[in-house]
Formats: C-alpha cells, sequence, structure tokens
C-alpha cells in the first residue's frame, strides 16, 4: 500500500468517506464516525454522496492501488481455505489461489491484520481485490450458505401450492446427511422446476453446469427452452438431492449413474428417469418425465391413416419380426407401446425385454435387463421363448446375440417387436445383414419396417392462414419454392405455447412392408435404394412425402419439417437438375456411369483430353468430368491443367480413374487440383459414392436418393 491513510490526518472521519473527500465527492457531507460498522459506512457514504457503490470501490482500488474484485468468478478450492466463521467474521471472500498467493475480496483494504491472520492462517501470501460492502456480504452469503441463494432464486419463480409436488416412493440412504440436502430451499426449488416442467408439457429436464454457473433448459415438443439460471452451490446441491431421490450414490461424482423415482405434481403421477454424467465443473443430470397414465393407443397418436392402415397389417401376423427404427427421441417407444396394447387386448400372451421399463402396462409382462446380473437382452429373451409367449417386445437388437436369437423366435412362431437405430425404412434392412443375419433369413422372417419422426404441431390457438407468399420469412419463401407448395397455415406464437407457435406433436412415418418381390431383392441382399424403390412402387410413402403432406394441410410447417429431416426435403420436392457426365476414356474398359448413377440424364462419352477439354468449357450443363489417367493426348493430367488454368472453368469437378491404385499418380493429379483419384477395382458402389462425394463437396445440385450409397 503505498498511498498513506487520510484517516491517520484526520482520525474524527471514517476512511470511506476521507477517500471520497478526496476525490470531491463529499465536501459538505456530515462527518461519519471512524467506529461506524463498515457496511453502515458504505451506506452512509453512498447515500451522502449520490454515487454509487460500485464506483466508490472504483475510486478505493485505484487510491490503494488495487485490483476490483470480480464476484462473479469464484474459485471453490479458495473459498475451502477460509472457514466460513472467518470469512463472516472479517467480513472477506477468497477470490482465487494465484501460485502461492491468495486474493481475497473485501471492503477494508486498510485492515492490516486481516491480512497478516489470513495470511498466516492458510500458509499463503494474501493481496487484496476491492469490492462494495453489501455486494460483498451477498457473495459470502453466496458461496458459504447456498440455501439462502435459492430462496432469492424462488422470490423469482411461481409459488410452488403446498404439496402440489409429492415423492410417492423413495428411500433416503442411513449414512446421508439430510441436513442441506432436505433443507426448505433445495426441496423448494427442486420441485418448482418439476411442477414448472410438467404445467410446461416438457419430456426433459436438463440441469447442466457451465463455466461460471449452470443452467436448467426443459425439452418441449423435441426442443429445449431455458428456464433460469442457477449458481454452481445451487446446482450441485438440486443434484444431489435428485440423486438421494432416485437412490443414487451422492457421494460418487466421477462416474456415470442412471435411476428412477415415482412423484405426484398436482396430484398425478409421473415416473422420472434420471441420469446423471460427470463433467469437468461438476455433474449434469437429466430427467426423462414419462406419464404412466398416458392413454397408447394407435388411434391415440395421430398417425396417418395409409400409414396407420399399414402398420395394423403388420400387426396380424402372428410370426416374424417388426423393426420400429429412428434415432432417440423419435418415438419409437410410444408407437411400439401402442402396438402391444392393441395386441394384448386380443388375449394374446406379450411380453417385453426393455432397458430401462418405461412405462408399466397391465396385463402385460415387462422384464428390465440387469447386465450387472447377467440378464442381457439375448439371455432374458432366451428364458421368455419358455413362457409360451405370442409376442415379444424386444427393447433395442444392439448385437449379433440378439438379433440371431429374435430370428430364431420369429422362426419358431412368435411375433418379435423391436427397435433399431437407422436414418430411414429401407436401410434397417442392411444394418440387420451386419448384425449377422443372412439374406435369406431376414427375406423368410422380416414381416415390416416403420421409420418415424415427430414433428411439432402448429398451435391451434394462433397459427395464421397464409393469404400471400410475402407473409412469409424469407427461409420459409425459399423453402416453398424448393417443394412447389405454399403452406397454408404459419406459426406465430402466444401464451398457450409459450410463444413458440406450436403445440404437440405428430408423427412422421413410412411403412415399408415386405411383400413377395421386396422379400426376393432381401433374399438376394440388394441394396437399400433398390428396397425403398420397390417399396414405393408397392404403396409405402416416404417421410418426406407424408411430410409434406400434413404441411398442405395446415398441420406443422415447411421450417420444422426440415429441422427434422434436414437440409433436404428430399423427393417431394421438383426434381433436381439430372446430371450430365463427361466421361473420358478411350478402352472399352470404361466404366458405365448409369450403374454408379440411377437418374443419370447423359454420359457424354469421348476419346482424348482434347474432346473431354471441348465439351468440358463448351457445354454449360455439364455436372462432372470423369477421366482416365492415361487419356490418349497427355492423360488426365492436361485435363486438369487447361480446365484449371482459367477461373471460368475451375469449378468442374474432375475425378480420375486409374487401373491400378498407385500413389505416385494420386499425388500428381490431387495437386494438380483434381478433385478425387480412385481404381476402377473398387466396384460400382463404391465408385459412385465417390463420385457423389466429389460433386457435394463442389456444391453440386444432386439428390441422395438417385445415387447408389
Amino acid at each position: 500500500m503505498t498511498a498513506p491513510s487520510p484517516a491517520q490526518a484526520l482520525p474524527h472521519a471514517h476512511w470511506l468517506l476521507e477517500e471520497a473527500r478526496h476525490a470531491g465527492l463529499a465536501s459538505s457531507a456530515p462527518d461519519i464516525p471512524p467506529s461506524t460498522p463498515l457496511g453502515e459506512a458504505w451506506d452512509r457514504v453512498a447515500a451522502d454522496t449520490g454515487a454509487s457503490p460500485d464506483h466508490l470501490a472504483a475510486l478505493v482500488a485505484e487510491r490503494y492501488h488495487l485490483p476490483l474484485a470480480d464476484l462473479d468468478r469464484v474459485d471453490p478450492a479458495a473459498v475451502r481455505l477460509i472457514p466460513e466463521a472467518v470469512a463472516r467474521y472479517r467480513q472477506v471472500l477468497p477470490l482465487r489461489l494465484d501460485r502461492q498467493r491468495l486474493v481475497l475480496a473485501t471492503a477494508d483494504p486498510l485492515n492490516v491484520d486481516v491480512e497478516r491472520e489470513l495470511g498466516f492462517a492458510c500458509g499463503r501470501d494474501v493481496t487484496f481485490a476491492v469490492a462494495p460492502a453489501d455486494a460483498l456480504r451477498t457473495a459470502i452469503e453466496t458461496h458459504y450458505a447456498p440455501e439462502r441463494v435459492m430462496d432469492v432464486l424462488l422470490e423469482g419463480l411461481p409459488a410452488e401450492q403446498e404439496g402440489a409436488v409429492r415423492v410417492v416412493r423413495t428411500t433416503e440412504p442411513e449414512s446421508v446427511s439430510e441436513r442441506e440436502l432436505a433443507a426448505p430451499p433445495v426441496v423448494r426449488l427442486t420441485n418448482v422446476l418439476l411442477q414448472q416442467a410438467v404445467h410446461m408439457r416438457a419430456t426433459d429436464i436438463h440441469i447442466e453446469p457451465e463455466r461460471s454457473g449452470g443452467r436448467v433448459r426443459f425439452r418441449v415438443d423435441g426442443v429445449l427452452q431455458p428456464f433460469m439460471n442457477l449458481p454452481m452451490s445451487a446446482l450441485v446441491r438440486i443434484v444431489s438431492r435428485i440423486k438421494i431421490l432416485a437412490e443414487l450414490d451422492i457421494a460418487d461424482h466421477l462416474r456415470p449413474q442412471d435411476g428412477r423415482i415415482r412423484v405426484e405434481v398436482d396430484g398425478r403421477p409421473y415416473d422420472l428417469r434420471i441420469s446423471t454424467m460427470p463433467t469437468r465443473k461438476a455433474e449434469k443430470c437429466v430427467i426423462r418425465i414419462l406419464d404412466p397414465e398416458a392413454n397408447f393407443s394407435l388411434e391415440s397418436l395421430a398417425l396417418p391413416d395409409p400409414e396407420a392402415g399399414r402398420i395394423k397389417e403388420l400387426l396380424k401376423h402372428r410370426d416374424g419380426i417388426v423393426i420400429m427404427t429412428g434415432p432417440t427421441g423419435c418415438g419409437k417407444t410410444t408407437t411400439l407401446y401402442a402396438a402391444i396394447r392393441t395386441l394384448a387386448a386380443n388375449e394374446l400372451n406379450v411380453s417385453t425385454v426393455e432397458n430401462p421399463v418405461e412405462y408399466e402396462l397391465p396385463g402385460i409382462t415387462q422384464v428390465q435387463v440387469e447386465t450387472k446380473q447377467g440378464l442381457t437382452f439375448a439371455s432374458t429373451l432366451r428364458a421368455l421363448l419358455r413362457q409360451d409367449p405370442n409376442v415379444i417386445l424386444v427393447g433395442e437388437i444392439r448385437d449379433p446375440e440378439t438379433a440371431e436369437t429374435a430370428a430364431r423366435a420369429a422362426m419358431t412362431g412368435h411375433l418379435v417387436l423391436s427397435t433399431l437405430h437407422t436414418t430411414d425404412a429401407a436401410t434397417a434392412i442392411p444394418r440387420l445383414q451386419n448384425l449377422g443375419l443372412e439374406p435369406d433369413v431376414l427375406s423368410a422372417t422380416l414381416r415390416g419396417v416403420v421409420a418415424q419422426r415427430l414433428v411439432r404441431h402448429l398451435c391451434d390457438a394462433c397459427a395464421a392462414p397464409v393469404k400471400d407468399v410475402e407473409e412469409l420469412t424469407v427461409h420459409e419463401r425459399d423453402l416453398a419454392r424448393v417443394v412447389g407448395m405454399v403452406p397454408p397455415r404459419r406459426a406465430v406464437g402466444c401464451e398457450v405455447c409459450h410463444h413458440t407457435g406450436y403445440f404437440g406433436r405428430i408423427p412422421v412415418s413410412e411403412v415399408l412392408v415386405l411383400d413377395p418381390a421386396l422379400s426376393r431383392l432381401v433374399a438376394r441382399g440388394a441394396a437399400a435404394w433398390e428396397l425403398e424403390e420397390e417399396a414405393v412402387r408397392h404403396g409405402m410413402r416416404t417421410m418426406q412425402r407424408v411430410g409434406l403432406d400434413r404441411v398442405s394441410r395446415g398441420e406443422t410447417t415447411l421450417t420444422e419439417l426440415q429441422r427434422v429431416l434436414g437440409a433436404d426435403l428430399g423427393g417431394e420436392a421438383p426434381a433436381p437438375a439430372r446430371l450430365r457426365i463427361v466421361l473420358a476414356s478411350a478402352g472399352s474398359e470404361g466404366l458405365d456411369l448409369h450403374e454408379a448413377f440411377r437418374e443419370v440424364d447423359t454420359v457424354l462419352r469421348v476419346p482424348d483430353v482434347e474432346a473431354a477439354v471441348h465439351n468440358a468449357t463448351t457445354d454449360p450443363g455439364v455436372s462432372l468430368l470423369v477421366a482416365d489417367y492415361d487419356l490418349p493426348g497427355g492423360g488426365a493430367a492436361q485435363v486438369i491443367r487447361q480446365l484449371r488454368a482459367s477461373i471460368r472453368w475451375a469449378g468442374v469437378p474432375i475425378v480420375v480413374l486409374s487401373a491400378v491404385h498407385d500413389d505416385t499418380e494420386e499425388r500428381e493429379v490431387l495437386g494438380l487440383g483434381a478433385d478425387d483419384y480412385m481404381s476402377r477395382t473398387g466396384g460400382v458402389e463404391y465408385i459412385g459414392s465417390r463420385l457423389r462425394a466429389a460433386l457435394r463437396r463442389r456444391g453440386e445440385p444432386t439428390n441422395p436418393a438417385s445415387v447408389n450409397p
């Protein structure tokens, strides 16, 4: 401290007032006795001078050449060095450890006794950072008594009604102290989160630690929405409270844990599935909210009539495999539960093998997989076959053993329902082959595949009719041009839908039914695109087509459909520009590109370098140039040099083919600017996928469905 204290020259006034007078802020302010408590002195000086506490802190920090305290960035390791009683008595807050130096926030940087005392107590050099007294008190409460901070948080949240959230079933370990985790603020804030999540129709609660705190987000209609921010101390206690309720080990912060609990919210029961995951800062907790009283029936799912009818036809089978596919959160389990509820009503013995059991269904035998006890999908399925089942639901086919056991069950007179993670219905068949099922076994046992996504339904309370295309956003107008359709309604937003414009979700499904023609394709190991083409010819509507039909009915929007299905809305859009390819090859062994691309418009075969360059530079419709490495007239290298020499032709994709792969050739042509190099020995499908990739890298408008994967 280099500046002398004015309080030594004028001991009749508090040092803070003298600092304000020194800065010209309090020349006429009444004296404040030196014995005035620190917090009161800060309040009185601020009131008498009209200066804010932050401004006073800046003046003091500048006067004594000290930094300002950043009370939003506090290192918990530093806090642990100073006991709570000492921090409260001395009104200091440890901020951080800087090597062997402890930085303390204080409102009284003249108290050298505190500096010496705490330095001796913690064995480190101590330096001060200046903070206003009131802000410092709040920060000390935050980091030494988090439940009081939660009281502050609760003041800004809707009041929880008495008994609105009640734990129905829980057993707390005797070894866990309940003093903090059962404190009223912790319990109440946890209850408020659950109650508000239910009121907002959330399916998941995400409690996420971040760099300087944490946040809570609710997943509503498939989209995460921010709910509130939390100080780290409050987040840690809420997560610990939830872990106790779910009978998890609150002392274990280093491993993921899963649990479940049942609660009542406003008198209605809900099952909560708990998942915790350690992160760098703290544990992240995700709570899945399940309604055990939900009405599961195919009619309640709002499936389009064509797809609902095809699913019902699949359920009429008494043997075989029916697969439900799609990403996590697409409603696979809900649709399967609706299916087995329909089957269970027909006096059939229905059993399930799940991990975990999400909903308890009456009249159905449900078994939860316990891998640690040796109860796997495959072993449980084998045991169930001795229980005289008619229908078996297997939560997921994820390994060859489960796939083989399911196929064996299907061949011995059982109907097996299960799930996979694939992008569409047709690709489920190659996936099952990858899991070890032979094509002939699949063709004999597979009855059908249902692929599904969920899109948000327009809020009927606020959706507005589209009278003019100009009412749409620029992006929506672009999508409307692509698909050749103006949606009849658009999203607006109101209190009912929490200003999102959407309320609830509806399924977009495609149902592939194996008829004799498709079974023959499966038996010979046909590719996914062949299976999809054949299925569409026999009545399957793709998810893109079903989604666009939903849009045309005013049930959802093109923007929402694109969000769920991806950037390419697929085959229902106007046909993309068809491919016009120049194939420069002198030999009769040249590649037949029609085998690699199903919808190539034109393949123009040319014999030498001169013809290849001429066609590429004079035909504006050329999408791709494929050239043999040893093309007469200078080889593919000469074609690349001429085309890449001008900016006008630099955008034409060039792929070089060679009879045998050679590393020297590859380095040469790629160095000159070729987009790819490969040998013909890779096969038609391999070459087709590489050519497609070259087109996409150059931004060419290709239709993924039209290219052999």
